[in-house]
């Protein structure tokens, strides 16, 4: 029988799997009961039975988030079961390893259509229902590459780029509403997740993730603690900072130096083709949890991230040190 709520209800979109999954599992363990939207049946069910071993309760349903209809007869089901939506939390994405002129208009339309027009029919699903109760928070994945474009995932980069521009509209308009409404921004470092395995390449050698690679439970985290407090914008590593930064101050500098290092950056040494099927259109069978191939290359923690978390006590001792240091002067000043 369930129980009532802790923090509320949350939807995670791409929530079967990669980055999504470990979400998923972060807002359960923190008291959250989490509906899962995927199109994958074996990952949302795996996803759905970890949920409710943390005691919350979970909820699959299966659903295409480039459909508008579908993500708003999604949230319907949600709320009828669940309750009201909380927290709404855009993850899903998808892409194709390919240079631009190489991608077929099919391909890069599909890929579009997933990542941004899916984060756009999830923020309306949410906002209109979120907008008549005045409360609500929605979460959108962002990454560094939503203000840097790298090689070979033009339709990737271009999305996310979108996704930043479409929220800042939104955001000026709940504003100039006066709503209460919270929308959040987290952008993310290479994360060693599933998408590595199964995202349509024209290449023969594995993907992965340009280095530094981060766990996905570091933005998972991160993602958890902005629906716990929420913030406008977060970065989530040290690889997403510097790559945001130096965009701003030296920009052409980068165009030689991705050009020159983020095209072999994207293939794994041992140059093994991945195996998998491609997942643009179509869900891999089975449950593929949140890591990718890439465990024994990527970081458990950023000292960035861990930074942000503990912003609070950090300023306190911060000031702590700072009055303390003005006193000692106006001390040594008295005495003279």
């Amino acid at each position: 029988m369930p129980h009532s709520n802790q923090r509320g209800v949350a939807v995670v979109t791409g929530g079967s799997a990669g980055l999504g999954r470990a979400i998923v599992r972060e807002l359960a363990q923190r008291g959250w009961d989490v509906a899962v939207l995927a199109r994958g049946q074996d990952g949302l069910d795996a996803a759905v039975t970890e949920i409710e071993a943390t005691g919350r309760r979970g909820l699959a349903v299966s659903v295409d988030v480039s459909d508008a209809a579908a993500v708003d007869r999604a949230a319907q089901e949600v709320e009828s079961r669940l309750g009201p939506i909380d927290l709404w939390v855009n993850n899903v994405m998808s892409g194709a390893i390919s240079t631009f002129l190489d991608t077929t208009p099919e391909d890069f339309d599909r890929a579009t259509a997933v990542t941004y027009l899916g984060a756009v029919n999830g923020t309306r699903a949410a906002l209109t229902r979120m907008r008549t109760r005045d409360r609500g928070h929605v979460i959108q994945i962002g990454s560094a590459l939503a203000h840097r474009g790298i090689p070979l995932q033009a339709a990737y980069c271009g999305a996310k780029h979108a996704i930043h521009g479409f929220t800042d509209s939104v955001v000026s308009e709940l504003t100039h509403e006066g709503s209460s409404i919270a929308v959040s921004i987290v952008d993310m470092p290479a994360l060693n997740t599933t998408q590595f395995g199964w995202v349509k390449s024209d290449f023969p050698h594995h993907p992965q993730p340009v280095p530094p690679i981060f766990q996905p439970e570091v933005g998972a985290r991160a993602v958890a603690d902005v629906a716990d407090k929420p913030r406008r914008r977060t970065w989530v590593g040290e690889s997403t900072v510097g790559l945001i930064l130096g965009t701003r101050v030296a920009g052409r500098f980068l165009d030689w130096y991705l050009a020159k290092n983020a095209w072999e950056g994207q293939f794994a040494p041992d140059s093994t083709p991945s195996g998998s099927k491609a997942n643009l259109y179509e869900p891999v069978p089975g449950d593929h949890g949140a890591h990718g191939a890439f465990d024994d290359r990527a970081r458990n923690g950023s000292i960035q991230t861990w930074a942000i978390r503990h912003r609070a006590p950090l300023y306190a001792a911060a000031s702590a040190a700072v009055a303390g240091a003005a006193a000692g002067v106006v001390s040594l000043l008295r005495r003279r």
